[in-house]
C-alpha cells in the first residue's frame, strides 16, 4: 500500500458554536501532490493550521510524517514546511539575511547555514537580488523566497495555503513549475488554493471542502465526470449529410440552423468511438467535432452552491 505522508481521521474544530471542520478525513500519499478546494470560510486554511501543528483540533486522529500529531508534534514539525496565505518574509532586511535567519532557527552551522542559503537562492533564481532589501522584491519574488525559506529544513511535506495569492501570471506560472520540480523531487504538497486551474494544473488528487465537510474528492477528471452537461458537438456543412447523421444519431438534440448535432457524453473514449462507428455504419463523416466537459469551475459551483451530485465515499484519499 502507498505509505501516507498525511493521514486524518475525523477531524473537528469548532470557534464556539461555528463548526469549521465537521468530521473530515484526508489521506495524502507521499510525494503527491493534493489540493483543498473550497470557498472563503470553508476551514481549508483552518485544517492546515491544525496539520501543522499551530492550533489544536477538537478531535480527529491525525498523522503526519509517519508521526502521531497528538503525541509527537516535535517529530511533525521536523518534518514539515509551511508557507501561508501571507509572507513570512522580513522586508527589513536583504533576502541572504532572511535565509540565514532561517537557517540559525534549524540550527545549522554557519558554513551549511550560508551553503544552503545560496543554493536555494540560486535554485529560486534570486541569487541576483540575495544582497538586496526584501522589501525591494517583487510579488513573485518575495512568494518564492518565502517557499525558499520553507525548504532550509529540507521539510518533506510542505503546505502550501494559497501560495499564489495576488501573484500576476506569469508568476503564478512560475511558482507551479517550482511546487512540480519539488514533487518530482519527491515532496509532499498539501495546496490550499481559490485558482481552480491551480489546482487543475497541480494536483494529483483534489478534495472540496464545503460546511465543513469533503463534498467530493478524487481526481481532476472524476470530479469533472460528477457534474452533468458533458457532450459532443458535431456539425456539418452539408445539408443532406447532416441530415443522415442525424437519422443515425436519433439521440442527439438538433441545431437546423447551424446544422450541428449535440450528443450527452462524458468525454471518453469508449462513448467517442461508439458515436464514430454509428457514424461510419451510416457513411457520414462530420467536418468539425469537438467535446466539450465541464471544468473544475463548474464542479465547484455544482458542490457549493447546492446542486446534486451522486454520494460518493467519504474519505479524501487515493
Amino acid at each position: 500500500m502507498t505509505n501516507l505522508a498525511i493521514a486524518a481521521t475525523g477531524l473537528r474544530k469548532s470557534y464556539g458554536e461555528k463548526v469549521v471542520l465537521d468530521g473530515v478525513d484526508l489521506a495524502v500519499p507521499e510525494g503527491t501532490t493534493f489540493s483543498l478546494l473550497g470557498p472563503n470560510g470553508a476551514g481549508k486554511t483552518t485544517a492546515v493550521k491544525i496539520l501543522s501543528t499551530l492550533i489544536t483540533a477538537d478531535a480527529g486522529e491525525i498523522r503526519v510524517g509517519g508521526h502521531d500529531l497528538a503525541t509527537a508534534p516535535q517529530a511533525v514539525r521536523a518534518a514539515i514546511g509551511v508557507t501561508g496565505q501571507f509572507s513570512a518574509v522580513d522586508g527589513l532586511i536583504t533576502g541572504e539575511e532572511n535565509m540565514l535567519l532561517m537557517a540559525d532557527l534549524h540550527h545549522l552551522s554557519r558554513h551549511e547555514g550560508r551553503r544552503t542559503a545560496a543554493e536555494l537562492l540560486e535554485r529560486f533564481d534570486l541569487g541576483d537580488a540575495a544582497k538586496k532589501p526584501a522589501s525591494t522584491y517583487s510579488g513573485g519574488m518575495k512568494r518564492r523566497l518565502d517557499l525558499a525559506m520553507t525548504l532550509v529544513g529540507d521539510p518533506r511535506i510542505i503546505f502550501l495555503d494559497e501560495p499564489t495569492t495576488g501573484l500576476d501570471p506569469r508568476s503564478r506560472h512560475n511558482m507551479w513549475q517550482i511546487i512540480r520540480e519539488l514533487v518530482t523531487g519527491g515532496v509532499t504538497v498539501f495546496l490550499t488554493t481559490q485558482y481552480l486551474e491551480e489546482a487543475d494544473e497541480l494536483a494529483d488528487r483534489i478534495a472540496v471542502l464545503h460546511d465543513g465537510k469533503i463534498a467530493a474528492h478524487g481526481t481532476a477528471g472524476e470530479l469533472k465526470r460528477l457534474v452533468p452537461g458533458g457532450h459532443v458537438r458535431l456539425r456539418f456543412t452539408d445539408p443532406a449529410t447532416y441530415q443522415s447523421a442525424a437519422s443515425a444519431l436519433h439521440d442527439a438534440t438538433r441545431d437546423n440552423e447551424a446544422l450541428a448535432l449535440q450528443i450527452p457524453s462524458d468525454g471518453s473514449q469508449r462513448e467517442l468511438r461508439s458515436i464514430l462507428d454509428r457514424l461510419d455504419s451510416a457513411a457520414v463523416e462530420a467536418d468539425e467535432l469537438t467535446v466539450h466537459t465541464p471544468d473544475l469551475d463548474d464542479v465547484f459551483f455544482a458542490l457549493t452552491g447546492g446542486a446534486v451530485i451522486p454520494d460518493q465515499p467519504k474519505e479524501a484519499a487515493l
